[in-house]
């Protein structure tokens, strides 16, 4: 019997910046919180740069043939991260209920379609859930949203912030549209009929 340790994945330029990608996380929330002028701009600028890495990361990877199991994996696990932790700043700093209704929504359904696309992949039948075009609109909707809301954090009293939180009900929405895509796409299966 063999034992030894499995090797370990192969970090790829593409998975090294989804890697930096998740690092930016903590410094985005220490920025978000720190006491000086024109922190929300930082913090707007910092998920921008993370939001571009995303895209870059996908373009190197498809481009160079970069693509790796432990990549795939690891890619939209940050992306989930990015969104998830910038909402719960945003609605912990606006407390109020449309913007904790719509976060919840928005992080809710990722959870739930997370947790269908694993499921589906155990059972074989991972393509059956594949990303739609309507899920990548909802994601650079909900990035423009944040960015906004991050930007205009210390004035929500004026108007482009109120046009962040429509752009994250618009968000909302869309994710709510997409997770119903997949579960119909997946609706045979659950039911039992392969």
């Amino acid at each position: 019997m063999d034992d030894a340790a499995p090797p370990s994945p192969k970090i790829t330029i593409p998975t090294a910046l989804t890697l930096f990608r998740i690092a930016l996380l903590p410094v985005m929330v220490l920025v978000f919180y720190a006491p000086f002028r024109g922190s929300n701009i930082a913090a707007a600028v910092i998920f921008v740069f993370a939001a571009l890495t995303d895209w870059l990361d996908g373009w190197i990877a498809r481009r160079y043939d970069m693509m790796s199991a432990f990549g795939a994996f690891l890619d939209p696990v940050a992306d989930k991260l990015m969104v998830a932790v910038t909402l719960f700043l945003l609605v912990q700093d606006n407390p109020q209920p449309l913007l904790a209704v719509t976060a919840a929504v928005i992080v809710g359904r990722e959870i739930s379609i997370s947790a269908l696309r694993e499921w589906m992949a155990e059972i074989g039948q991972r393509a059956t859930v594949r990303v739609a075009t309507i899920g990548k609109i909802k994601t650079v909707m909900q990035v423009v949203a944040i960015v906004v809301l991050l930007h205009q954090r210390d004035f929500q009293e004026l108007r482009y912030y109120r046009i962040g939180e429509g752009l994250l009900v618009i968000a909302a929405i869309l994710t709510i549209w997409s997770g119903l895509k997949y579960v119909r796409a997946a609706w045979p299966i659950l039911r039992g009929h392969q």
